[in-house]
């Protein structure tokens, strides 16, 4: 006698499909009491995602939705039509990948490209910003010393020491940030060549690529007057056994 179906199975369709395809599985599992695992397999088996392949109790509902609906025409079967984004989630990302993975995957798959290229943008801008904290220098008397070794043996000891002026530091943290905003400037290029003349962020970036130029322009000055030459002092320290 066949397994009668779960009748969760179908409810986790329909919240999907009520939500616009938009809502995390975790979430629709949680909703009607089902793990997340089970949930991510019934979206494999059934594919959710297509429309060739539909839960059973469903099928009678998309036979009477197809009486002179046009959405197939010019597809004369075989593949879907360009754009048709059919089982876009794979049973084998279920069996391997983790959750948290799968869950990221669910919620960026229907991301274009314009979309992940902001994406970028604001990962870059944002560390570039955070950079200025990190790599502050704070006057010409801020030095670093770090110990890069040390070797002891027969009443002999040494530490070999690695010091950076203020100046080394700053022209490092100028080349960084230099590189960091040419990076930053290429992905706003890429974005602005591609997005829709009416989004909206596409004035946001204006107003971003304009200070990136001025603190770029800034930067490349700085960078020059102090030289291309980064001084770093290796100081060795030695004792025996008679120093005191």
């Amino acid at each position: 006698m066949p397994r009668k179906r779960n009748p969760k199975r179908d409810q986790a369709y329909q919240l999907w499909i009520e939500s616009n395809k938009n809502k995390l599985l975790k979430d629709i599992a949680e909703e009607i009491g089902a793990s997340p695992s089970s949930v991510r397999k019934w979206k494999s088996q059934d594919n959710w995602d297509g429309e060739t392949k539909r839960s059973a109790p469903f099928e009678k509902e998309r036979y009477d939705s197809m009486k002179g609906n046009k959405n197939a025409k010019g597809n004369s079967g075989g593949k879907a039509p360009p754009g048709n984004k059919n089982a876009v989630t794979h049973g084998l990302f279920a069996k391997w990948l983790p959750d948290e993975t799968q869950e990221i995957m669910e919620t960026i798959q229907n991301r274009n490209e314009a979309d992940m290229l902001w994406d970028s943008i604001m990962f870059q801008y944002t560390a570039i910003i955070r950079a200025q904290k990190i790599m502050y220098v704070y006057d010409q008397a801020d030095m670093t010393k770090e110990e890069i070794g040390s070797s002891w043996g027969q009443g002999v000891g040494g530490e070999s020491l690695t010091v950076q002026f203020a100046w080394d530091k700053q022209e490092r943290f100028l080349n960084a940030q230099s590189r960091a905003l040419s990076t930053l400037s290429n992905l706003i290029k890429r974005f602005v060549s591609m997005a829709d003349e009416a989004d909206e962020r596409r004035q946001k970036l204006t107003l971003m690529q304009h200070q990136i130029d001025k603190t770029k322009a800034e930067a490349d000055r700085i960078s020059k007057e102090q030289g291309d030459d980064v001084e770093e002092i290796v100081i060795v320290d030695e004792w025996g056994d008679n120093d005191a």
